[in-house]
């Protein structure tokens, strides 16, 4: 039972690539149905103090991604920054940046799915008061799967929609890494890790990129 909230000295001596391993087993104790039991109050009254998530996770605010529950993830275990089609912004970017330089967060893991909503309004040209300047953030990403993948350019082509999630994903990566300056070097030095995935609706499984 997960009833022990992670503390500072246990957050420090955690590294980038366990807490990787950690959250993909996660993942998979969800997928095989074998989810660990949660003492939500124990964990409420060690974290009203303070807080040292291991990760940090973008994703998109699809209800069927509730990213907790699809990487077994309780309470001070890892922080969690939303935006339909899971892209970078300088509000996110901030968030980012507190989670790790801060809080001491190990992780960036920017999550996208299967079947995106955003990705596929932005796939459709979509334009609908400010849906339409959040779908511009997603737009490069579409412009570069109309190069590698044949067929139409929009929602349509299960196969467009498919390589944009993964486009929209890497590219997140690549702008964060050039926006922040902060995250780009401790990275660098090893202090963090910054990855990508796709959660797939149909069998709940996060693929790494």
């Amino acid at each position: 039972m997960k009833n022990i909230a992670i503390s500072k000295n246990v957050q420090e001596a955690l590294t980038p690539s366990g807490v990787l391993q950690d959250l993909l087993e996660g993942n998979n104790r969800f997928v095989s149905g074998n989810s660990q039991a949660t003492d939500n109050s124990a964990l409420v009254n060690q974290t009203t103090g303070g807080q040292f998530p291991k990760a940090v996770v973008l994703s998109c605010i699809d209800s069927r991604v509730p990213v907790e529950t699809v990487l077994d993830q309780a309470i001070g275990d890892i922080f969690v920054a939303r935006v339909a089609g899971n892209f970078e912004n300088v509000d996110i970017l901030g968030s980012l940046e507190y989670s790790c330089n801060v809080a001491g967060s190990k992780l960036i893991l920017v999550l996208g799915h299967e079947s995106c909503g955003a990705v596929k309004a932005a796939c459709d040209g979509v334009e609908l008061g400010n849906i339409t300047a959040m779908l511009d953030n997603i737009m490069p990403a579409v412009r570069k799967s109309a190069d590698e993948v044949e067929g139409e350019a929009n929602s349509s082509n299960a196969a467009f929609v498919a390589k944009t999630v993964e486009n929209n994903v890497q590219l997140t990566i690549d702008r964060i890494r050039e926006k922040s300056q902060i995250l780009t070097e401790m990275e660098d030095n090893g202090e963090i890790q910054i990855v990508g995935g796709v959660y797939s609706l149909h069998t709940g499984k996060v693929n790494m990129l």
